[in-house]
């Protein structure tokens, strides 16, 4: 019995049980005789509960901080700390280790305009060593806008990857990712809030909905990545540059 509430209980069965006042059984219970009649003044939250349940559905890997970014962008103004209170109180991934993790909902992306800028694709590749290959597609006009290597490359380097590449060509409306930590990191997140780009996920296991840069990771990891052994990330750098130009023109 450490919280008041517990307490208040305590105190409150002493008195219907043994016939004890309110005085005594605060004594033997150790709680503070103003904490009994206290009364919560505290709003139920109906609505945020169910948009923060909501969220949850939809990004359930998302752990509170993220999902107060989310409840912020949809301009809902609250303290870190209640968004913290109200996902632990719901309980609401204790779900996670219960079985076989399942996506919810519809994941298929928008189909997308025929115009450039309307839909990025980002995916991985890397060698057998420790080369990591960031690859970025044009859906619509299936231009490989850029193809960044280095040994780790974080969400932060994403982010820093994508306002250059925001700079040089504009701003897309959507961006499609799987659900890695590079691609779900808080740095994402408000990034593409600030700058008005839906962030799309596909389903766990559905690297068919993330076709476009697929289809250049297996050419790429054919043709390049498996044939050669980089020995610098500035050789690899000026090969992935020769592979892009090559892959954009022919």
């Amino acid at each position: 019995m450490v919280t008041p509430a517990a307490k208040r209980q305590a105190v409150a069965r002493f008195q219907a049980t043994l016939g004890m006042s309110e005085r005594r059984a605060c004594m033997v219970v150790g709680a503070d005789r103003t904490n009994m009649r206290y009364h919560s003044c505290r709003a139920d939250d109906v609505d945020l509960r169910s948009r923060l349940c909501e969220l949850e559905q939809q990004r359930w890997r998302f752990g509170y901080q993220r999902l107060h970014i989310l409840l912020r962008r949809d301009g809902i103004t609250i303290n870190r700390k209640k968004t913290q209170r109200l996902d632990r109180e719901k309980s609401l991934h204790g779900r996670r280790r219960k079985g076989r993790k399942r996506s919810v909902g519809a994941r298929a992306p928008a189909p997308a305009l025929p115009l450039p800028n309307q839909r990025w694709s980002l995916d991985f590749v890397h060698d057998q060593f420790v080369t990591r290959v960031l690859n970025t597609v044009d859906d619509v006009t299936r231009e490989c806008l850029r193809a960044v290597a280095d040994t780790s490359i974080s969400g932060r380097r994403v982010v820093r990857e994508f306002t250059h590449l925001v700079a040089e060509c504009g701003s897309p409306k959507m961006i499609v990712s799987d659900n890695g930590p590079n691609s779900t990191s808080n740095a994402v997140l408000p990034w593409s809030g600030d700058l008005g780009v839906e962030w799309h996920y596909i389903a766990l296991g559905k690297p068919t909905q993330n076709w476009f840069v697929e289809s250049l990771n297996g050419r790429m990891r054919d043709e390049l990545v498996n044939e050669t052994l980089f020995f610098t990330i500035g050789q690899a750098l000026s090969i992935l540059a020769r592979r892009v130009d090559d892959y954009n023109t022919k």
